[in-house]
């Protein structure tokens, strides 16, 4: 199996930072996108959310999935599963500490 040089992954992180970043900050003024950014962006605009719920959540997923880079991981995840498994985590009740 193929690993992952964590050169790519530095690559595939800054690009897909900089995609966060037109969409969180300037918008898209470019007409070329690479296939995996054509699946966020149409996952992205597939969300219901919309104004400050919409900004919190990109900015949250975009943190999230540096993390995953960090750790290895080649591609993002969709945003649709960030946002599942953010409402999977938050329906989770605290389970106390015993101590």
């Amino acid at each position: 199996m193929h690993e992952s040089h964590p050169l790519d992954r530095d690559v595939m992180l800054d690009q897909f930072n900089v995609l966060m970043g037109e969409i969180l900050r300037t918008g898209l003024k470019r007409s070329r996108f690479r296939p995996w950014e054509i699946g966020i962006l149409l996952d992205i605009e597939a969300s219901k959310l919309r104004g400050a719920a919409r900004h919190k959540a990109l900015r949250d997923y975009q943190d999230a999935m540096q993390a995953a880079f960090e750790k290895g991981a080649r591609l993002p995840q969709k945003f649709s599963e960030f946002l599942e498994r953010q409402a999977a985590t938050a329906s989770t009740p605290d389970i106390p500490h015993a101590g």
